[in-house]
C-alpha cells in the first residue's frame, strides 16, 4: 500500500473489552478515498514502550503518505482532532504492560510540544458536514495516545528541521465511547466521520481561517 493511508486504532485497555477507535479502524480497512487510495488498519498495543516502535515498523514496511491513529477518549461527547502532543506523560492508570510513568518527559530535552501540520479545523468541519459531532482539540491527554501524537510530530518536525522533505503526514483523533454508553455516537456515524477526515487530510489543502476549539 505504498504511497496510501496508514489507519490506527489501540487495543483495549483499562478492562474493557473493546476499544472504538480499533472498531472504526477496523471498518475502514480495505476501504479507498475519495479519489482511490488506499486504506490500512493497524492494531497498536496500549503500551507506552510499544506503540510507536509498532507504527514506526508499520510505516517503514508500508511507506503511507498519511497516517492518522485513533484513540479513545472515554469521556468525550463528540469527535475531537487533535492539534498539540505535550512532552510529557503522567499516567492515570498503568498501560496494558502495567507500566504508569509519573510526571516524565517523553524526549528529554525536547520541546514543550508540537503541533500536527494536518489541517485540523477543515477535517472537522468535514466531519461535522458528515452529521457526527467533532471539534478541534488542544489536548490529547498524557497518555498512550498523546505520548503517540508526540512521537509522530516529532519526528516529522525533526525532518523539517534538517530541511528534508517530510516522508508522510500524520495526526491523531479522539473517538467517543460507541453507544450504550453515555454520550455515545454511533459507529456508523464515527466511521463515516472518519472517512470524511481522511478525505480531507489526504487533499493537504489549506486549513480553514475560523474559530474553534476546546481544552475538554
Amino acid at each position: 500500500m505504498a504511497g496510501g493511508v496508514l489507519l490506527t486504532g489501540f487495543e483495549p485497555f483499562g478492562g474493557e473489552a473493546s476499544n472504538p477507535s480499533w472498531t472504526v479502524a477496523e471498518h475502514l480497512h480495505g476501504s479507498t478515498l475519495a479519489d482511490g487510495a488506499p486504506v490500512q488498519a493497524l492494531q497498536l498495543p496500549c503500551v507506552f514502550s510499544q506503540a510507536w516502535p509498532v507504527l514506526q515498523a508499520a510505516i517503514a514496511a508500508q511507506s503511507p503518505r498519511l497516517v492518522l491513529a485513533l484513540g479513545l477518549a472515554g469521556t468525550r461527547t463528540e469527535l475531537c482532532v487533535e492539534r498539540v502532543a505535550l512532552n510529557w506523560v503522567d499516567a492515570r492508570i498503568p498501560d496494558n504492560a502495567g507500566a504508569q510513568p509519573l510526571d516524565q518527559p517523553i524526549v528529554p530535552e525536547g520541546p514543550l510540544a508540537w503541533r500536527t501540520r494536518l489541517p485540523v479545523k477543515a477535517m472537522v468541519q468535514a466531519m461535522r458536514a458528515a452529521g457526527a459531532p467533532a471539534s478541534v482539540s488542544y489536548t490529547a491527554g498524557t497518555f498512550v495516545c498523546n505520548q503517540l501524537l508526540f512521537w509522530i510530530t516529532h519526528t516529522l518536525e525533526q525532518a523539517h528541521t534538517a530541511g528534508q522533505p517530510l516522508p508522510w503526514r500524520g495526526g491523531f483523533v479522539h473517538v467517543p465511547p460507541l453507544p450504550p454508553a453515555a454520550g455515545g455516537v454511533d459507529l456508523a456515524l464515527q466511521v463515516a466521520a472518519v472517512r470524511a477526515a481522511l478525505d480531507v487530510a489526504w487533499a493537504d489543502g489549506p486549513d480553514l481561517a475560523q474559530a474553534g476549539g476546546t481544552l475538554d
